[in-house]
């Protein structure tokens, strides 16, 4: 076995150590009933279970699109694609015992948006092998959502990922004013480098990868056909999206740590959502190899998931960056917030023999003269803390 293969065999090993619980018990149509709610607010046990699925596939659906070479890997894609799909027929249909809550309250409109881009990252294995009953119910699932309006941030984006999973859907009815709305609002929230604020006020967070970046990209290429000034936003928003991955790349530490900056933290190695897709497309900057980003994820899914307290004795996630850190968890985290973790296995939609999975790189944070500096820093920063400063 040679390290490339190494390297994927372990996301391999981790993504179906994520999955396995959500999975088999929502295709069981258990999953309320076996699925711990750890929360700070015993009221998201309302939303959890459709979070817990929607940000899981979103982050499997590439891989669940693409066959392997591999035997043994596509023996296990397959059992989850199945798996998925009657997810799919169990959250959705209202006779089921895990029919999720897509209709009371605001949050069901977020991870009806992340199961949206779900569907539109895998649409041969999580729509078109749909039964038509299946389909029906999952389009009245996410037209559900449209009774509440979302707030004037990136909420925006789920409303507009929504519609345009509608509209990639033939439904005739959909919305695009809300996905036009969403478009042209946050071009006036762009705040150059790369980044945008998250509504008026810019937000020293993650948002820019767990949702607006990998949102505005995956919804433009879906619409930027049906209007001219759509097509004419594709080349800045992918544009923003490769410079944004560039300092995602370079926030990874030699050690593969990253700064635990902003709010959802526990969302864990969710927070390269944006450097995985890009990755995915194979847009990376020419600076970048994709083996270094495979080298820095992979070792920034090592640092976190191996620390104790990471999984419960049942083997669900529980709260936190570093093991289990229930204090971390904002009013709004519960157990099935946490499966947007899984949204770096991105690039395991790449074949084996693809450039990313080959060789291997040093990242830039060890590259010489980069790993120097950022351990300076570091003893800087020591010095100050104990200095009290």
């Amino acid at each position: 076995m040679n390290e490339e293969q190494t390297d994927r065999q372990y996301w391999i090993y981790v993504l179906s150590r994520i999955a396995e619980p959500v999975l088999t018990n929502m295709a069981a149509r258990t999953l309320k009933e076996r699925m711990p709610v750890e929360a700070s607010d015993s009221k998201r046990a309302s939303f959890s279970h459709l979070e817990a699925i929607g940000r899981l596939l979103t982050g499997l659906a590439p891989w669940l699109e693409h066959g392997q070479v591999h035997a043994q890997e596509e023996r296990l894609r397959q059992r989850y694609a199945d798996l998925a799909r009657q997810a799919l027929d169990a959250a959705t249909d209202p006779s089921s015992p895990d029919y999720c809550n897509f209709g009371y309250s605001m949050q069901p409109i977020v991870d009806a948006a992340f199961l949206a881009q779900a569907l539109l990252r895998a649409p041969t294995e999580l729509w078109e092998k749909l039964e038509p009953s299946v389909k029906r119910n999952v389009v009245q699932a996410l037209k559900l959502t449209r009774s509440r309006k979302p707030y004037a941030s990136n909420w925006l984006l789920f409303s507009a990922m929504i519609e345009t999973a509608l509209y990639r859907m033939g439904e005739n009815d959909y919305d695009p004013m809300r996905i036009d709305y969403a478009l042209k609002q946050h071009e006036q929230w762009y705040l150059g480098d790369g980044v945008y604020s998250d509504g008026p006020h810019f937000h020293n967070d993650y948002y820019n990868s767990f949702v607006i970046q990998p949102m505005l990209v995956d919804i433009i290429e879906q619409v930027r056909s049906l209007y001219a000034d759509w097509k004419a936003l594709r080349a800045p928003i992918l544009q923003r999206a490769r410079r944004y991955a560039v300092i995602q790349e370079r926030m990874i530490s030699p050690e593969g740590t990253y700064p635990v900056i902003g709010r959802s933290i526990t969302y864990r190695f969710g927070a390269f959502h944006l450097l995985a897709q890009i990755a995915l497309r194979q847009e990376l900057d020419p600076t970048i190899h994709p083996a270094q980003v495979r080298c820095a994820l992979t070792a920034v899914i090592k640092r976190v998931l191996e620390m104790p307290g990471t999984f419960d004795e049942q083997g669900w996630l529980t709260i936190g960056l570093s093991g289990h850190q229930p204090e971390l968890g904002e009013s709004y985290i519960s157990t099935g917030s946490l499966y947007l973790c899984a949204a770096v296995f991105l690039p395991l939609g790449l074949t084996a023999d693809n450039a990313f999975w080959r060789g291997q790189a040093p990242w830039t944070a060890q590259k010489p003269g980069a790993a120097l500096a950022h351990r300076l820093i570091t003893l800087y920063a020591r010095k100050l803390l104990d200095f009290n400063i």
